[in-house]
This record gives C-alpha cells, sequence and structure tokens, in this order.
C-alpha cells in the first residue's frame, strides 16, 4: 500500500474510535480497526498526537458540507431550500458532537487548526447565505445574517443549548426552519363562530350584536390572491 493511502486508511480507522472514546483511544485499538501492526502507524504519523489531529482535521473537512448545500440549487421554495440545508448540517454536526472537547485538548494552541476551522464555518454561511439569495426582499435581514442565524440553531439542537438546558433536543427539521422564517409566536387558530338558530330574529341594526356579526362577516371575506403573507413585513409579492 502506497504511504498516502496507508495514511487516509489510518485516519478513516480512526475516526470512529475517536468518536467511541475520545482522546483516551490508544495506538493499538487503532492498528487493530485497521488490521495493521501496530508499529505500521509510527511509519506514517511520529506519534499518536499526529494521528489524531490529522483525524480531526478530516472529521472538520467542510467541504463534503459545502458539496452537499450547493448542490441542493435554488429552483426549489425557499422552505424546502432551507429544510434540506438543515438535514444535511445537522447530521454532519451530529455525527460529530462527541469531538468538540478533543481539539481543546489535543491542539489548543494550534493555530493553523483553528484557521482552518474559522474557515470552513465561513464556507458553511457562504454556502447557506447563497440558497437564501433569491429570497433577499422578503426578508428583513441580509442573506448573509439570515445564514448565521439558521447556523446558531442547527448548532444549539444538536448539542442541546451547550450545555445551558433548555428544550432544544426534540427540534426537528422542520421546526428549525419555521422558528428561523416565522418567530416562536403560536398562531391560535380562529374561534368559531356560533350559529345562531334558522328561527331566529336577526338583532336590532345598530346594536353591538349586529355590529360584532357585521365585522366577523368583514373578516370571512376572501383575500385576494396577490395579497399574501410575505416573511418581511415591509415587502409583500
Amino acid at each position: 500500500m502506497a504511504p498516502e493511502d496507508r495514511r487516509v486508511a489510518l485516519i478513516a480507522a480512526t475516526l470512529p474510535l475517536l468518536r467511541e472514546y475520545g482522546t483516551a483511544v490508544s495506538t493499538r485499538q487503532i492498528a487493530e480497526a485497521a488490521g495493521v501492526a501496530e508499529g505500521t502507524i509510527f511509519g506514517v504519523f511520529p506519534d499518536k498526537a499526529s494521528l489524531l489531529r490529522a483525524a480531526l482535521m478530516s472529521a472538520f473537512d467542510p467541504q463534503p458540507a459545502v458539496d452537499a448545500l450547493a448542490a441542493i440549487g435554488t429552483q426549489v421554495e425557499l422552505r424546502a431550500r432551507l429544510r434540506e440545508a438543515v438535514t444535511t448540517l445537522r447530521t454532519g454536526m451530529s455525527v460529530n458532537a462527541n469531538l468538540m472537547a478533543a481539539p481543546r485538548e489535543l491542539m489548543a494552541d494550534d493555530a493553523e487548526f483553528h484557521e482552518r476551522m474559522m474557515d470552513g464555518r465561513r464556507r458553511m454561511l457562504a454556502g447557506l447565505a447563497a440558497l437564501v439569495e433569491p429570497d433577499r426582499d422578503r426578508l428583513r435581514r441580509s442573506p448573509e445574517a439570515t445564514a448565521q442565524l439558521l447556523l446558531m440553531l442547527i448548532a444549539v439542537s444538536v448539542h442541546r443549548g451547550f450545555g445551558q438546558g433548555g428544550e432544544f433536543g426534540d427540534m426537528d427539521d422542520e421546526e428549525i426552519v419555521s422558528v428561523l422564517l416565522d418567530g416562536l409566536l403560536v398562531r391560535p387558530s380562529p374561534p368559531l363562530r356560533q350559529e345562531a338558530p334558522l328561527d331566529a330574529a336577526p338583532p336590532p341594526a345598530g346594536s353591538a350584536q349586529a355590529v360584532r356579526e357585521r365585522d366577523h362577516d368583514r373578516r370571512a371575506l376572501p383575500v385576494r390572491a396577490d395579497a399574501g403573507h410575505a416573511l418581511s413585513p415591509h415587502t409583500q409579492r
């Protein structure tokens, strides 16, 4: 096996173990998972820390997520686009949730790793903003700000409020998109109108009951098709 192929194979064998055992995983466990002698690891990596660093770099590589966001395209409706984006990013974050502590343990002073993490976040935000861009005029915030809000909602749902409590773990993809676009207010169903008996006399003109019924009937008139609700209060399409 070529050295680069062996490197890739060792990283692939390390990742599941790193997710399960954290940085306490041993080179013996890695070698067994890779089907090689333990000494083979040190023919490719100078030490265990170097192998774990390479595995973390691979785990947090943003390119698969960036490619998946680009593949969604902008042909479908905004909510459908964002639901697919949320599914993609939540899946990746959930897989790596147990790895969040590893960089602090292994690479607290690793400037290159931190810069790559920041660059990966910028690229994912750019991918989300591109999905939102066609609907810029419908939103109160820019596509870039919308992308930041969405990424924060995804992260808080995956990491359960970052240890601060809160009922975030049960948020599904649909609810995340709804909270972003619709807010948190619950919209109650309108009360049912109580029908008067068929033989009942109409209320006197000008009475409070007559005024209430007139206002109710006006609200019940059909809304024109061109007066639909827009996400921004400033613009309607």
